[in-house]
């Protein structure tokens, strides 16, 4: 579990900075987790949903799934302490939080449950190398309850459309760097030079650097192929694509 976060009396003005951030690299991202939630809705019983939020950063799938569903029991899990600073500020107590390195394969030892109904990620595990990644899903596998699922949304381009998934990536480059030179959103690195100079999360922004001294490790964006193979592999019963757009898309899969 995290130690208690500094107090942030502006946390709904990072939340909002955060989505814009995150919005001109994704301007179709509020689709893909209402694509999430639909899904936790069409597997749900009657007892509220125990939803695992992987990867979950300032807490974006848990606000959400909260507002579709109020009496969810949320775990979120990351390590960045400056993000889980920003969850903790925003969920209050609404959510168990836990620290946790998913590069590391006794990540979920730490978690308070496990027969999840969901575990929800985006965006996110593109940071981890291919063979941590398909063990990562034969772990996540293991956490669910039978029938239960994970959706992991990210940069899944679709390998048999080559050219346009590269004219599509290059004209959603133009777009951001207009937005950008406009100011109407600020960079990943910008956001984060922002963040470094706030008093709360000035000293946590600096932990973070500890903790990845070169950044994360290389990005890193197999073909939705590989995923869907890997999801098989990991012994779910069903696998498929619960969404695309462009050149993103959310994989699913069925325990």
């Amino acid at each position: 579990m995290i130690e208690m976060s500094p107090y942030i009396a502006d946390v709904d003005a990072w939340q909002e900075s955060w989505d814009r951030q995150q919005e001109a690299y994704l301007p179709d991202r509020e689709h893909r987790f209402t694509a999430m939630l639909d899904a936790v809705d069409a597997i749900r019983d009657t007892a509220p949903p125990r939803l695992l939020d992987l990867a979950g950063g300032t807490g974006t799938i848990s606000l959400r799934a909260l507002r579709r569903f109020p009496d969810a029991e949320l775990t979120l899990v990351d390590l960045d302490p400056a993000l889980l600073a920003l969850a903790a500020a925003a969920l209050r107590d609404r959510v168990t939080i836990v620290t946790a390195d998913l590069g590391r394969t006794d990540w979920h030892t730490t978690l308070p449950h496990r027969g999840y109904d969901a575990v929800l990620t985006a965006t996110a595990l593109h940071w981890l190398p291919a063979d941590r990644l398909a063990t990562l899903y034969g772990e996540v596998h293991d956490l669910l309850r039978p029938g239960g699922l994970l959706v992991n949304a990210d940069h899944m381009p679709d390998d048999t459309l080559p050219k346009l998934t590269e004219r599509l990536l290059d004209r959603a480059r133009e777009r951001r760097q207009a937005r950008y030179a406009a100011g109407a959103a600020l960079s990943w690195s910008q956001w984060w030079e922002q963040a470094e100079r706030d008093e709360a999360l000035g000293p946590l922004v600096r932990q973070r650097h500890a903790i990845y001294p070169a950044g994360h490790s290389p990005e890193w964006n197999p073909p939705i192929s590989w995923h869907l193979a890997a999801l098989t592999k990991a012994g779910f019963t069903e696998v498929g694509t619960l969404w695309r757009g462009g050149p993103d898309a959310a994989v699913v899969a069925v325990r």
